[in-house]
């Protein structure tokens, strides 16, 4: 990891999941369903989640808004989009509240989200 990756990485308060990311570890993700059930998965999951409170869903864009009040609070929004039949990607934005940067934080949490939504659905490996 170079000097401009690590500087964006600890210091900014924003990560984001993209197809290309040059980090592995924000790089979009994609699951062997519709996108129905993806949707439905995603937003279950933030629900259940003790630190986040879903603010607002809209089906039709494929699109959750969530408040995350951890040690850190954070804004974030899961994307969910259908790719192909039964090849649905999720991405996530992570902003955190507060500050200039956080040190690492919104990327820890995307990573942390990205765990266990591979409980919740069959990631497809690329």
């Amino acid at each position: 990891m170079g000097f401009k990756q690590t500087w964006n990485k600890f210091f900014n308060n924003h990560s984001e999941t993209s197809e290309k990311h040059w980090d592995k570890d924000l790089q979009s993700r994609y699951y062997k369903t519709t996108k129905d059930r993806a949707f439905d998965a995603v937003t279950q999951y933030f629900k259940r989640q003790p630190n986040c409170e879903v603010k607002a869903t809209s089906h039709d864009h494929g699109e959750i808004t969530v408040n995350y009040k951890g040690k850190r609070r954070a804004f974030v929004v899961a994307t969910v989009i259908m790719v192909k039949p039964m090849q649905t990607s999720v991405d996530l934005s992570v902003t955190t509240e507060g500050g200039l940067f956080d040190l690492g934080f919104s990327h820890k949490l995307i990573t942390k989200f990205y765990q266990d939504l591979q409980k919740e659905m069959n990631e497809i490996k690329k």
